[in-house]
């Protein structure tokens, strides 16, 4: 399937279905590099509908200390872009229909140059980028890279987004929109729908794109509560330190994040 055909048939789907987006993140590498491929598809089995798959970087500042770790064991792991490039492949023979987005910094990308970043990952099966570190105002600079690769790069906006700045992001926006549910980094508050319920609802009149939540979405509870206000819900860090948890008991991983995420489905879906 052509990758900047799997986003919008997921959500066109999932529209007719009337159920949300579930969209789970885990940190490529952490807690087991050789399980990461498992565990995306695990998550698949559980109900995730698209996947985020974080590439190790050594200065994530938008993140919490929960996914902060995650990135340190993982390059300490050794895991590098290029290990990212082939966990997306080898996901990709036996998955061609879940869409699969890439959530970095724009070191990462830059280190190896964009455009043969966002070429390598199109080539692997990736369809979509959050380059957190990157503003609206930048997006031109990397535009035609993207286009040329097929990747569709999401947005973020959050309560703070000033109006002149929302217009700019759902006039450049592809794919969906990522709503940061609260200020600060992530995992570090609970999130509370009642607190976003009349910007999401302003934001969703002024773009046609599906609106997803992230950022403090820990449970089912939660992430039911952001599916009633938008088309979807991303769950992180609650994850990221579940699998952790997991991975240090022994635990097999693939039962942790199916069950995690099942959880979570099924609360979405009552």
């Amino acid at each position: 399937m052509n990758n900047e055909q799997r986003i919008e048939k997921r959500f066109s789907a999932l529209r007719q279905a009337g159920r949300k987006a579930l969209i789970p993140y885990i940190s490529a590498g952490d807690p087991d590099p050789a399980q990461t491929v498992n565990v995306l598809h695990a998550l698949v089995a559980g109900g995730a509908d698209l996947l985020e798959l974080g590439i190790p970087f050594s200065d994530p500042a938008a993140d919490g200390e929960t996914i902060q770790l995650a990135n340190e064991r993982a390059l300490a792991r050794g895991v590098t872009f290029a290990d990212v490039l082939k966990m997306i492949a080898d996901f990709r023979q036996k998955d061609d229909t879940t869409p699969l987005i890439v959530m970095g910094y724009l070191n990462s990308f830059e280190r190896r140059e964009f455009s043969r970043s966002v070429h390598d990952l199109a080539s692997a099966g990736a369809d979509a980028v959050i380059l957190v570190d990157c503003p609206v105002e930048a997006l031109p600079d990397y535009r035609n890279a993207l286009n040329d690769a097929g990747i569709t790069p999401i947005l973020l906006a959050a309560p703070t987004t000033s109006q002149e700045r929302l217009a700019a992001i759902t006039r450049e926006a592809q794919g969906f929109i990522y709503y940061v549910s609260l200020r600060g980094v992530t995992g570090k508050q609970q999130a509370a729908a009642d607190a976003i319920a009349d910007e999401v609802s302003q934001l969703k009149t002024q773009t046609d794109l599906p609106v997803c939540i992230g950022f403090g979405i820990r449970d089912g509870k939660t992430a039911k509560e952001m599916a009633a206000i938008a088309d979807g819900a991303v769950v992180g860090s609650a994850l990221v330190a579940k699998l952790h948890d997991s991975a240090e008991r022994n635990d097999d991983l693939t039962t942790t994040a199916r069950d995690f995420v099942a959880e979570i489905r099924q609360a979405m879906d009552a």
